[in-house]
């Protein structure tokens, strides 16, 4: 029994991430429906981290009653999380769906575990040691992602018919889908600037899981820490969307699709998903966060051809097949290291090395600050 409950401890942060991109693809499908909607970008964004503050700030201080002192160093990593997590990430991600698709853009959020090991090996929160089976198991794992995202998005093939489920979620809005989309068909120039806006959101949700790591270590209260990332990126997206946003009626919201799409990404996809990226970060590392990110566009397009009445392809199915190989991959060379981590463990007598980080709790970071000081 014990060794059942040892091993679905183990298992906790791939469920929990699992579980954190079945949110997000909830969210990339209210956000096609908003922005056919025809709901500003802008004001979207805004509404999304202004509904995650109001749900985190009365949590942490409910939860989290005992934390480590904020510091300028904390103030400022929550800052550029709030930054480069939020207000770049998802203002660029918008635009450059709006400039190409959002399957393209879908399809390119699969460069996140790419970018992330890059930027986790040069700051040394991972160490390639391609000379091990571990080493080279992350490497190939993250390539064969990356392949079937690619494949997934580029190679049709036959079309796979499903059925339908009679929930086409556009009927309502196919007028506004209709008079939006006339005329949409973007030129060459505007696909290559939306490709680069979207490995620009990339390249910044990747530094942001980076920074994410180190603000964990120093401050391991995970809803005190999302409350300040979300209160930040409010305040920057907000500050944004009053300034070039001058359609004022944009920021009305009624029982609509735009309440629920900003409540929705707001309190679950940036709220409480944050905080268990926060979590999984610290206990996994950040290649091992973003090498989820594939599933996303499989479950998207899942989504979409089952309440969107999307076509499916064969396409699809293979680059399902390879992604998900390639996340079991890198899972794989993550726990080679884990294991390797704990047989080294014992030899340590004075117990300097730290086999887990124990997250469950704020007041034992509290503690250990205190006696330091």
């Amino acid at each position: 029994m014990e060794q059942i409950f040892n091993i679905l401890h183990g298992l906790k942060p791939a469920m929990l991430m699992v579980v954190v991109q079945m949110v997000f693809a909830g969210v990339n499908v209210l956000y096609k429906l908003a922005v056919i909607d025809g709901m500003s970008f802008k004001v979207m964004v805004a509404y999304r981290f202004i509904f995650a503050s109001a749900l985190m700030i009365p949590l942490a201080l409910f939860v989290e009653r005992k934390r480590p002192k904020l510091t300028w160093t904390i103030l400022l990593q929550a800052f550029f999380c709030g930054l480069l997590g939020g207000s770049v990430s998802q203002n660029l991600y918008v635009v450059a769906m709006a400039l190409t698709s959002a399957t393209f853009v879908s399809a390119m959020t699969n460069l996140i575990p790419a970018i992330t090991f890059i930027v986790a090996v040069t700051i040394g929160l991972e160490k390639l040691g391609f000379g091990t089976m571990a080493g080279k198991a992350k490497v190939l794992g993250t390539l064969i992602g990356l392949g079937g995202a690619m494949v997934f998005t580029f190679y049709k093939g036959f079309e796979i018919n499903f059925g339908s489920t009679h929930l086409d979620l556009l009927h309502h809005l196919h007028h506004a889908s209709a008079s939006s989309s006339s005329g949409s068909h973007p030129s060459s120039v505007h696909h290559v600037l939306g490709a680069l806006l979207a490995l620009g959101s990339c390249t910044s949700y990747a530094i942001w899981l980076n920074i994410q790591t180190k603000m964990s270590e120093k401050y391991p209260c995970y809803y005190s820490s999302t409350a300040l990332t979300c209160t930040m990126a409010a305040i920057q997206t907000t500050v944004l969307a009053l300034c070039l946003e001058k359609d004022w009626s944009q920021w009305k919201l009624g029982w609509n699709i735009r309440l629920l799409t900003v409540a929705y990404s707001g309190i679950l996809g940036s709220g409480l998903m944050i905080s268990l990226i926060s979590w999984c970060v610290c206990m996994r590392g950040p290649l091992y966060v973003s090498s989820f990110n594939p599933l996303l566009l499989v479950l998207v397009a899942s989504a979409g051809a089952f309440f969107l009445e999307e076509k499916f392809y064969l396409g699809s199915i293979m680059g399902a097949v390879l992604i998900v190989v390639g996340l079991y991959v890198v899972l794989w060379g993550k726990g080679q290291e884990i294991k390797k981590m704990k047989q080294l463990g014992p030899s340590n007598k004075n117990g300097a090395i730290q086999i887990q980080v124990i997250v469950d709790s704020c007041n034992d970071a509290n503690i250990s600050n205190n006696e330091k000081d």
